[in-house]
């Protein structure tokens, strides 16, 4: 065996580790305490599956995903391209579902944040950004509730992996959103598009919990229901670097990279996940990742903290490491929240950096903080829900 084939092999194994190590914080089943099961996260298989067992034929499943996924439909008798015999029967075994909105708060900057509410009781956040330039915007969504990395400079952080969230209420954060801005198709066929872009940037990290992203993603994609492009789906991760490679041949979705720190001893105290895979490792996984391209860039985020991680030189090594990835680069700077140690770095600390970035041609804009009034912009997001104990 070659070394190469070892080192897929060994990749191969630790993608197998990562998805057991995972199940354990599994969602709760799609079927309700009541027999129903829920329609929304399954694939047009397993609905086609689900008809079968009650008798009905697989075209069934094409209307049910036009009313679930184009319309937005959640009530079987508004389905008008069905019968109202069959609409019933529906209704007995079956229920379209949406995550509660248990609180929804709205900045002084438009921004909308959405404490989603889950039938077990857990909740995560979920934030609409509004594009000031566009009459569009995107909607920022969680992939778990709590976050098992525990980077030092971020809210979610704080908060203990609860348990990572399905298929449905990936893919509902979405559909809620879209229910909360009226913007499903009209009777008229008009249809807006204030969201139109999926950013999975919110609580937990999306490639520690890949399974339930993965299916929620497909089905955002599929043309025939909400149909939003990959190129308009970003997917941000600290750097899992065995299930990179995987979301970059199957989903081919945007890729952004919370990176940090340019020096591993630093980014293994603000990223703890990098002493598991360091920068080397990661950047080597950003150079191969399949969707790259100059017309679709990876994004390097880079949060800015004051006398850690902004000075000319971190800017410079981080040209160095980045040279020959088509890739642009997100200066941060650092949103406060409650009890955290650091600082947001100097206005004239972040101009230098941002300078040394774009002189060596790579774009470097500075994200201009959205929601912080309401703990909503990036690193702020955290949940009250909590891992229950394991009774003996």
């Amino acid at each position: 065996m070659n070394a190469g084939q070892m080192n897929a092999d060994l990749t191969e194994a630790e993608r197998i580790r990562i998805l057991a190590k995972t199940a354990r914080f599994a969602p709760p089943p799609a079927r309700l305490a009541d027999g129903r099961r829920e329609l929304v996260g399954l694939s047009r298989a397993e609905i086609i599956a689900e008809l079968a067992a009650i008798g009905e034929k697989p075209f069934r499943a094409k209307q049910l995903w036009h009313w679930i996924y184009h319309q937005g439909t959640t009530d079987f008798c508004r389905m008008s391209s069905i019968a109202r015999p069959l609409q019933e029967k529906l209704a007995e075994h079956f229920v379209i579902g949406r995550p509660e909105a248990a609180e929804v708060l709205t900045s002084t900057d438009a921004t909308r944040k959405f404490l989603f509410r889950f039938r077990d009781g857990q909740e995560a956040e979920t934030v609409y950004i509004p594009d000031r330039q566009e009459d569009r915007g995107a909607v920022c969504i969680s992939s778990q509730v709590g976050c098992t990395l525990s980077c030092r400079f971020c809210h979610t952080g704080t908060q203990t992996l609860v348990r990572n969230l399905g298929a449905a209420e990936i893919v509902g954060q979405f559909m809620a959103a879209r229910d909360s801005y009226g913007e499903w198709p009209s009777p008229r066929g008009e249809t807006p598009r204030l969201l139109s872009t999926i950013v999975l940037m919110g609580m937990g990290e999306p490639l520690y919990n890949y399974e339930n992203v993965a299916k929620a993603m497909t089905i955002v994609m599929d043309g025939e229901g909400i149909g939003l492009s990959r190129r308009r789906i970003t997917l941000s991760t600290s750097g899992v670097v065995p299930m990179m490679d995987r979301a970059g041949t199957e989903l081919g979705v945007n890729l952004a990279v919370s990176l940090h720190a340019v020096r591993d001893d630093l980014r293994d105290e603000i990223v703890p996940l990098n002493r598991k895979y360091p920068i080397a490792d990661l950047i080597a996984a950003c150079r191969r990742y399949p969707a790259a391209s100059n017309a679709r860039r990876i994004t390097f985020e880079y949060v800015m903290l004051k006398g850690i991680n902004d000075t000319e030189a971190d800017a410079r090594e981080l040209v160095r490491l980045i040279a020959g990835i088509p890739a642009k680069v997100n200066l941060i700077p650092f949103n406060p929240w409650p009890g955290s140690p650091y600082e947001t770095s100097t206005q004239g600390a972040i101009d230098r950096f941002a300078a040394i970035v774009m002189d060596a041609g790579f774009s470097s804009p500075v994200r201009t903080p959205r929601g912080r009034d309401i703990l909503a912009a990036c690193g702020q997001l955290r949940t009250e829900s909590r891992r229950e104990r394991a009774v003996a």
